[in-house]
């Protein structure tokens, strides 16, 4: 890229070094990267830090709370018709209506309790929402996804259910080499004839993308560091589990 042609918001930059990168983990591997979808997530974000992004030319946009993306999403969607807006975090089955109202693709379907959800209100709404297996791919109790056993399980339950499956998703283990996931699940797809792997975020989306990511979900090299979280109720159990999306 010459100087002329590096663009001047920061925001235009920091999409067109992300898709430079994707760019050059995709021919290290004989693939497009126009195939790959790349994922800006939004979350804690506010329209004031979205809209630069839809300027320089970005339109999939993702998300990890129902109610943060009702507050902000349906008046940037009247300013850009063409969004296509993905729920990649966790989604409580008492959401699922509403996430099936709003969201074009959802990443978290993993269990049966949510599919069940899903399904009832896919029937309401008259409309079929495109959904990723979430795989608890390093087994870790404190993490959302399904276990990897009972995983082709529910994929048959969701395809009995008429709920499309593009393909799986997961979020390796924090501070763990991520290869071995991102090939494990890599793996399981094809067994399952899945051929979309929604893997790989700031950190770690070239490796993703070497080992067959069709969706990234990159957060932080595009939208810079995220607002500092409130911190944990003493007591409450929750402890650091890495994002769905960053």
């Amino acid at each position: 890229m010459t100087t002329a042609s590096i663009p001047a918001d920061p925001a235009a930059q920091r999409l067109a070094a992300v898709r430079d990168a994707m760019r050059r983990a995709a021919r290290l591997t004989d693939r497009s990267a126009d195939d790959i979808r790349l994922i800006a997530v939004s979350k804690t974000h506010d329209a004031g830090a979205i809209r630069p992004l839809i300027a320089a030319g970005q339109r999939v946009f993702g998300e990890n709370r129902v109610q943060e993306s009702q507050q902000k999403w349906p008046a940037l969607r009247e300013e850009q018709g063409d969004i296509e807006l993905h729920l990649v975090g966790q989604l409580q089955s008492n959401k699922a209506a509403e996430a099936v109202a709003l969201f074009d693709v959802i990443h978290g379907l993993d269990r049966p309790s949510l599919l069940t959800a899903l399904a009832r209100a896919m029937d309401g709404a008259g409309r079929r929402v495109p959904c990723f297996i979430q795989v608890n791919i390093g087994a870790e109790e404190q993490k959302g996804g399904c276990p990897i056993a009972d995983t082709p399980a529910l994929i048959a339950a969701a395809r009995d259910a008429d709920i499309p499956i593009l393909g799986l998703m997961c979020v390796p283990p924090a501070d763990v080499e991520p290869a071995p996931f991102f090939a494990l699940l890599a793996k399981m797809a094809r067994e399952e004839g899945l051929e979309r792997l929604s893997m790989g975020m700031s950190g770690d989306y070239e490796t993703a993308i070497m080992l067959g990511a069709t969706d990234i979900r990159v957060g932080t090299a595009l939208f810079g560091e995220r607002p500092a979280p409130a911190r944990p109720v003493p007591g409450s159990g929750r402890g650091m589990i890495r994002n769905s999306g960053g």
